[in-house]
């Protein structure tokens, strides 16, 4: 007999292969290619071809349900990947796995809004619960994951980022005991090995984890919670460039599972096409001050002033600013130029402990240069401040206090990211200073006082989403302050009429965003985004010429723009950057499959515009 087999994470077609007896779409299969061992999955029978076929080695006790073979053609169809890469993201059944009926309480009691939060997301299979920061939505999910299992069946606990997961695991398994599973990329292999034997023998009900944990064996799936669901995070930057929040819905829908996104200042795209429910205020009694000083990227007399405040209470505080290391460039006082990665068109940012200059994008590092490499000038000065310079005048400012920094450099493992916030939780840190990282849902109990440095950087983006982003991102780090009793914010802004419109309203902002992006932007059209890289730049050139000269076939799309992506070059490779729009998503999807050919990579509903 003759089987169409796809190989796992291969970017190739199926391939045909023979085996002596009967197979099942979705068996699991080792095969031989250019006398390579690979593993592969059946996906039908087929006749005998012309040519000489390899046999199948091995048939393996795992395998892929049909429900999962059509998820994975989906997501191989929408995100523009082969079969073969889409199914590798899924992990494979084992047989025979086992039900084990439980019953679980957890003793929470809801306040009356939270119960009438939790009245309306049973109503619905897929619904936003669009709530304040604070106001006790892990609550609501913990009693709408407990109803789940305690009707036999099992949930998955979706959260952006690891950072997230020491305190969900702490919430959960208080709630849940041992039948909680914690799943992301940190997670040694020996780990996940005996999570996935667990989930095989009913010892697990809850999985929680990033977005990898949606592609787990979960059988008799009854619910997935999609928490911070406005986070970027479920957005995977490599292909396939799958949005793990949109799949979420595709997957409760395919197996019949409730769906519940849950978010502070939810994206519009949420907002406008689910049933929300609005839980406003916060669990704990708390009232926030806010302050706004007409100024960008520096420590002011001001803003210090009110920091030592928050010291002499004894109150925590933290600073966010967009910038991690010293400052993101390093310039020549005389004749301006930055100096340049000498593999990627941007600046590198200074890390003085290391006395080094670092490519963000790909991580090559030089020393300091002394001198300009332009006009020989030994007059360099470095621009934007980062969160290295601010913890460093910190500490000269306040010598007696724990100053700490909260980004990318520091937390580079999950073992210091939990013993940076238990010595913050602990009162052992009094200032931390960080980027994104701080906004991330982490529970602060002490903060008294909220530092947003540097929100415009976000806020000018050359992005159509870029005042929901600085919006969003400003709710959410102030809403760290104040969790229990008084809270302050300082804001530095030349944009201070936008953000107090809507500091104290998000929905009235997201209806504002509704107005200006009507039959434009998303959710209201599709965009695609098209990325050509080449190490020479007039092959990239030529190839998005093609691109180009192919989308005029496609009378339904509309070419936004193209040219020269806003960083040029990356790890040595010229990039140019397409971006189209259609209100007909079959029509985009037709025009993205005609060019795959070409070695492009192709990104539906982009994120990320640089």
């Amino acid at each position: 007999m003759y089987y169409f087999v796809s190989l796992l994470n291969s970017p190739l077609q199926p391939l045909t292969y023979t085996f002596e007896e009967d197979l099942k779409p979705g068996n699991i299969v080792e095969v031989t290619l250019n006398s390579k061992s690979r593993l592969g999955v059946v996906l039908s029978k087929t006749q005998k071809p012309e040519f000489v076929c390899s046999e199948i080695l091995h048939v393996k006790d795992e395998f892929f349900d049909e429900v999962t073979l059509s998820l994975a053609k989906f997501v191989s169809e929408y995100y523009v990947c082969s079969l073969g890469d889409a199914l590798n993201l899924f992990i494979p059944i084992s047989k025979n796995a086992l039900h084990v009926e439980v019953v679980v309480d957890t003793h929470i009691e809801l306040s009356v809004e939270q119960q009438k939060a939790y009245e309306f997301l049973q109503k619905h299979d897929r619904s936003l619960l669009f709530g304040d920061t604070g106001s006790g939505k892990t609550e609501v999910y913990i009693k709408i994951i407990e109803k789940t299992i305690n009707e036999g069946k099992k949930a998955i606990f979706l959260m952006p980022e690891i950072g997230l997961t020491p305190q969900t695991k702490k919430r959960l398994k208080s709630a849940f005991g041992n039948r909680v599973g914690i799943w992301h990329s940190k997670v040694t292999k020996k780990k996940k090995e005996e999570i996935l034997k667990a989930l095989h023998d009913g010892e697990i009900s809850v999985i929680a984890g990033t977005r990898s944990a949606l592609f787990l064996p979960v059988s008799n799936l009854g619910l997935i919670v999609v928490d911070e669901e406005h986070d970027d995070s479920y957005k995977s930057n490599q292909r396939p460039r799958y949005n793990a929040r949109d799949l979420a819905l595709l997957f409760g829908k395919r197996k019949d599972a409730k769906v519940v996104l849950g978010s502070a200042t939810p994206s519009l795209g949420s907002f406008k096409n689910l049933p929300r429910f609005r839980l406003s205020g916060t669990y704990f009694s708390s009232t926030k001050t806010i302050y706004f000083e007409h100024a960008n990227n520096e420590l002011s007399n001001p803003l210090v002033e009110k920091i030592a405040e928050h010291m002499q209470k004894n109150s925590q505080v933290i600073v966010f600013l967009p910038t991690r290391a010293n400052f993101k460039y390093v310039a020549c006082g005389e004749c301006g130029e930055k100096v340049l990665c000498p593999f990627c068109s941007v600046g590198m940012s200074l890390h003085v402990n290391k006395n080094a200059l670092k490519c963000h994008y790909c991580n090559f590092a030089q020393a300091v240069p002394k001198e300009c490499p332009a006009c020989r000038s030994t007059h360099m000065r470095s621009n934007r401040i980062g969160t290295q310079e601010v913890m460093q005048r910190l500490r000269e400012i306040f010598p007696t206090k724990s100053i700490e920094k909260f980004d990318r450099d520091e937390i580079s493992t999950q073992k210091k990211l939990n013993a940076k916030l238990n010595a913050f939780n602990a009162k052992e840190i009094d200032i931390l200073v960080g980027t994104q990282m701080l906004a991330k849902g982490h529970d602060y109990h002490g903060v008294g006082l909220s530092v947003v440095i540097g929100i415009d950087t976000i806020l000018n983006l050359p992005d159509f989403r870029a005042r929901e982003r600085a919006m969003s991102l400003l709710l959410q780090v102030a809403g760290r302050s104040g969790r229990k009793g008084e809270g302050e914010v300082y804001i530095q802004t030349q944009n201070r009429e936008f953000f107090e419109e809507f500091f104290g309203d998000y929905e009235a902002f997201l209806n504002d965003e509704m107005f200006y992006r009507k039959e434009i932007y998303p959710p209201f059209v599709k965009l695609l985004k098209v990325l050509v890289s080449h190490k020479k730049d007039d092959k990239a050139r030529e190839l998005l010429d093609q691109v180009v000269k192919i989308s005029q076939n496609f009378k339904e799309l509309e070419v936004v723009g193209y040219g020269r992506a806003n960083v040029e070059r990356i790890a040595n490779k010229y990039r140019y950057n397409m971006l189209l729009r259609a209100t007909n998503t079959q029509e985009l999807l037709k025009f993205a499959h005609s060019i795959k050919h070409l070695q492009v990579e192709i990104d539906i509903d982009p994120l990320s515009f640089s």
